[in-house]
């Protein structure tokens, strides 16, 4: 569990087990390695332009922002966009905070619409609702509020052709008899509205098998956030195939999960961050996309 991402959150065809069939195999080209930019976030926030030229190096083309939509690390989105033109960077999926609490459909509109034009300007495809107050999950209800919430976010955001998704901390998996708040997530969202950005870490954490959720649901799960837990602390992150995540065999069912996006993120770091970055990109080249 990380405290501090969550309070930073709350403020603002079927596939054979072992057969590997990525979505390189199906298109016929290697997929961008993402990064998710709250791994780091300090450095974005202290030097934004020498981090992005850091992040091309370590080996990503594909940068998921955060935050809330009129600006992205101290810049306009025109001008962030305009530096990732520069050093040949997209992203293609953003974290946007969403605005839970405003009961009255115009104003709560009017925050996604803010979402979209920001995204629109960046070439996102995807805006990502990166979790829900934490509050929420304490009852079944509050699960099926948001769910209802989610689902009117997403059709704002189709009539504009992007596609919202939403992220998983682990708090999600709270059971509630004999479902959790996850399984009340995906069956009170419309599948076509609401597509699920699965973060494997958190998933793993709460002892919830992956695969099991694309057999659920397939195709839904069309980006995940690769992080891997260390093998003495699962509290901690390490670098990606370095941990204890069996992410061979998560990725062997990639095409029943219907992914489309890769990010790596990760939110503590043993070694130099950007060193630490670049062997998971490199791990995530050799071992997992072929």
């Amino acid at each position: 569990m990380h405290i501090h991402r969550r309070t930073f959150i709350q403020q603002a065809g079927i596939l054979t087990t072992g057969l590997f069939i990525g979505p390189s195999v199906i298109s016929g080209k290697l997929p961008d390695i993402g990064l998710q930019l709250w791994t780091l976030k300090d450095d974005l926030e202290h030097d934004v332009k020498g981090t992005i030229i850091k992040i091309a190096a370590a080996g990503y083309t594909d940068l998921e922002t955060f935050g809330g939509g009129d600006q992205f690390f101290g810049l306009s989105p025109a001008a962030f966009k305009q530096l990732l033109d520069q050093h040949r960077l997209k992203s293609t999926s953003g974290h946007y905070y969403f605005p839970i609490h405003y009961n009255d459909n115009a104003s709560f509109d009017t925050v996604i619409q803010g979402f979209i034009t920001a995204a629109k300007i960046l070439g996102q495809t995807y805006i990502v609702i990166p979790a829900l107050p934490e509050e929420l999950y304490k009852t079944a209800e509050g699960c099926k509020a948001a769910a209802a919430r989610l689902n009117r976010a997403g059709q704002l955001c189709k009539d504009a052709g992007l596609q919202l998704a939403y992220h998983n901390h682990d708090f999600e998996f709270q059971p509630f008899g004999t479902q959790t708040g996850y399984d009340i997530l995906l069956k009170e969202t419309d599948a076509a509205l609401v597509k699920m950005e699965l973060d494997l870490y958190f998933c793993v954490s709460a002892g919830v098998d992956p695969v099991a959720l694309f057999k659920r649901e397939p195709e839904r799960f069309v980006m995940w956030h690769v992080k891997d837990m260390d093998k003495n602390n699962r509290a901690l992150n390490t670098e990606v195939g370095s941990g204890s995540i069996d992410f061979r065999r998560i990725f062997s069912y990639a095409k029943l999960a219907g992914v489309k996006r890769y990010f790596i993120e990760q939110e503590n770091f043993s070694i130099d961050p950007y060193v630490s970055l670049k062997k998971s990109a490199q791990y995530f080249k050799r071992s997992l996309i072929r």
